[in-house]
């Protein structure tokens, strides 16, 4: 048992913040802004809200199990059938699929070095990579979380000071939170807005990471409501993060006649923020990209080795190898300027199939008294986990069709 006098520790929903804010995220706020205004803030509101809902379920199920997402699912999937499904799923969905949409990371962070530097998106995709593998070479997870706090940080101050200079209308934020509308042509948008935030590969960050930060040692009930402050609060932190983008980039383009370009978000935000915006801007999207180009290796590496039956400490041969290839693949492709359509497509088919299903599991397993004793779901965990999961296995259906060419 530990003191009660113990500090308080936070950590992995960090993590969780750090994977899901990239620039993936970043474009995808900017555009539903730019576009549609406040419209789909309520889309970020429900997005936040399933994420906590599932992540802690994830969560507990680590600490209460003292096992990883992927190898819960391997022990208890008990026909033989579908367990060999859910390996291949894994690691078609996190393992090539991180591998695939790395590339997009470390261009992301390359680009924003690049608009302060002018030394060329190759030169910058190699020196994320390097100093991406330096981080993840160490095996020193307190070392490589305290990075990871730094860059959300970063992001944190970035996004929320563009929107205190760009000073949204909070009464046109609140209708957009709490009066959900469809605007002509934005199913999709709001449906990628979710997509983004809600990500299978995280749940397996998640369950492996809480791991480290709670060994053993420190009392259940401690651990489990120490991850639920710091879930809650990181999710939350990550929630306005993107409200902020998106708050930014409602204010600077919709409705003015300005047309929005991803591409030159920061130079045509300098009306509002002056000569600062492409230094805000780039500082932003850098801490993006790199702290996803780091947590989508680690996510991959925790979620195959556990679908594999291998060991999941960092250290170990097999986790190493699985993020340098993950690394070394985007690192190529940011450098090259190309980007694995074939393989990106794959991964999305198979996100769309992993997500219903690792979130059916999460909410069936999550009921085992006989496995989680005390931590096992009760009546409102499960009412709120069946709407997320009903949620999870329509935008599966749906990102499986998209993909398929379907919508």
């Amino acid at each position: 048992m530990t003191s009660s006098k113990q500090r308080f520790r936070f950590g992995p929903g960090l993590l969780v913040t750090a994977a899901f804010i990239g620039p993936g995220t970043i474009t995808t706020a900017s555009s539903a802004g730019a576009h549609y205004g406040f419209a789909l803030l309520w889309a970020l509101l429900f997005s936040v809200f399933a994420t906590y809902i599932l992540q802690e379920m994830s969560a507990r199920l680590g600490l209460a199990t003292r096992a990883g997402l992927a190898e819960a699912m391997r022990a208890h999937f008990t026909s033989p059938l579908l367990g060999k499904l859910a390996v291949i799923l894994v690691v078609v969905a996190i393992g090539i699929g991180n591998a695939a949409y790395e590339a997009g990371n470390i261009a992301g962070a390359a680009l924003a070095l690049n608009t302060v530097s002018g030394l060329g998106t190759a030169f910058w995709s190699v020196v994320i990579g390097l100093v991406a593998a330096g981080l993840l070479a160490s095996g020193r997870y307190a070392v490589l979380e305290a990075v990871l706090i730094l860059l959300v940080l970063v992001m944190s101050v970035v996004f929320m000071l563009a929107a205190i200079v760009v000073s949204p209308c909070v009464t046109d934020i609140l209708y957009g939170l709490l009066r959900p509308t469809l605007p002509e042509g934005s199913v999709m948008v709001a449906i990628a807005l979710i997509g983004t935030t809600v990500v299978p590969y995280n749940l397996f960050l998640h369950a492996n990471a809480v791991r480290e930060k709670w060994p053993a040692n420190i009392s259940l009930e401690r651990a489990v409501h120490e991850s639920r402050v710091d879930s809650g609060l990181s999710i939350g932190l990550g929630g306005l993060i993107t409200l902020a983008i998106m708050s930014t980039a409602a204010t600077a383009f919709f409705g003015t006649g300005v047309t929005f370009d991803g591409g030159s978000l920061a130079r045509q935000l300098e009306p509002l923020l002056g000569p600062a915006a492409n230094s805000i801007f780039a500082a932003g999207l850098f801490a993006g990209g790199l702290t996803s180009a780091i947590t989508a290796p680690l996510a991959a590496s925790y979620a195959v080795c556990g679908a594999m039956g291998w060991q999941s400490r960092m250290s170990a041969p097999g986790f190493r190898l699985i993020w340098i290839s993950v690394l070394t693949t985007g690192t190529l492709f940011a450098a090259l300027g190309t980007r694995p359509l074939a393989a990106i497509l794959l991964a999305q088919a198979a996100n769309g199939l992993l997500l219903p299903v690792v979130a059916v599991f999460l909410l069936l397993v999550m009921n085992s008294r006989s496995l989680l004793g005390a931590q096992a779901n009760g009546w409102l965990a499960n009412l709120l986990g069946s709407l997320v999961v009903a949620v999870a296995v329509g935008l599966g259906g749906l990102k499986i069709l998209d993909v398929a060419g379907w919508l």
